[in-house]
């Protein structure tokens, strides 16, 4: 690529083209004056020293060559481009080529690995066919030769079975189980205002059962001067039945009219 310098004057140049090609083109249409009485018409021949185009050393041939100097680095850069595209080709050309070595070459141990084992497979079957034949003529009894030993593995399997189930279920009955529990709020009514209701308290909390725990209790008003007796309690769901427990407290009948679940929960 051939080295350029900054086009300073490039303004002024344009101008004097224009003016130039100007001048060119006001003259070839302007008519050509009427010749004298005395002289031959025609025109006159140009003088010694005038070709048509730039004159050498002039402000067009500056400008002339100028942009062929510019056309010329512009097709240089377009080159340098195409070069650059071309060598980005290549390298990924390069790239894939090994690549496709990398593969043909682990092809080529796949294969020569497989024809080994196919070897030691074809040469086993053929020494496991020439003993069976001298086996057979030494012992002529029906007798399985490899029986004892696949006796031998089935029991092996089924002792370690054993084991391992009865490892599962030593482990399976030592984790603790989930009791289910549920809490209950009971709502115990008396009969009438005058009702013992500290007596009443007593008895519902005498009644024992296993799984049965008794809480919190307290008095909320109903109206006309009753109070009715709000107790709470957990159970265990399988040992005490809910209802069951209802109806041993209405067994008071002295101190209760009725018992009514208001609350439960599971826990």
């Amino acid at each position: 690529m051939a080295p350029y310098t900054v086009w300073h004057n490039k303004t002024q140049c344009e101008d004097a083209e224009r003016a130039y090609y100007e001048k060119l083109a006001g003259g070839g249409a302007a008519k050509q004056p009427q010749p004298a009485a005395g002289q031959v018409g025609g025109p006159q021949p140009a003088a010694a020293g005038q070709v048509g185009g730039p004159q050498p050393g002039s402000l067009a041939e500056q400008i002339a060559r100028a942009r062929q100097h510019i056309k010329n680095s512009l097709e240089a850069v377009e080159l340098v481009g195409e070069e650059k595209v071309l060598a980005a080709k290549f390298s990924s050309l390069e790239l894939e080529n090994k690549e496709l070595r990398k593969v043909t070459e682990d092809l080529k141990s796949l294969v020569v690995s497989l024809s080994t084992r196919v070897g030691k497979l074809e040469s086993g079957g053929a020494a496991t066919t020439a003993v069976t034949p001298a086996a057979a003529t030494e012992d002529d009894d029906d007798v399985d030769l490899f029986g004892s030993d696949d006796e031998e593995e089935d029991a092996e399997k089924a002792r370690i079975t054993a084991e391992r189930l009865k490892a599962y279920h030593e482990k399976k009955s030592k984790k603790p189980t989930v009791i289910a529990k549920t809490s209950v709020l009971f709502d115990v009514k008396p009969w009438a205002d005058d009702t013992d209701l500290d007596a009443m308290k007593a008895a519902c909390l005498g009644i024992e059962m296993e799984g049965l725990v008794w809480g919190a209790s307290k008095l909320v008003p109903v109206g006309y001067g009753i109070q009715k007796l709000q107790i709470m309690c957990t159970v265990e769901d399988e040992k005490v039945s809910i209802e069951e427990l209802g109806e041993k407290m209405e067994a008071f009948e002295e101190f209760v009219q009725s018992v009514d679940v208001a609350a439960m929960n599971k826990i």
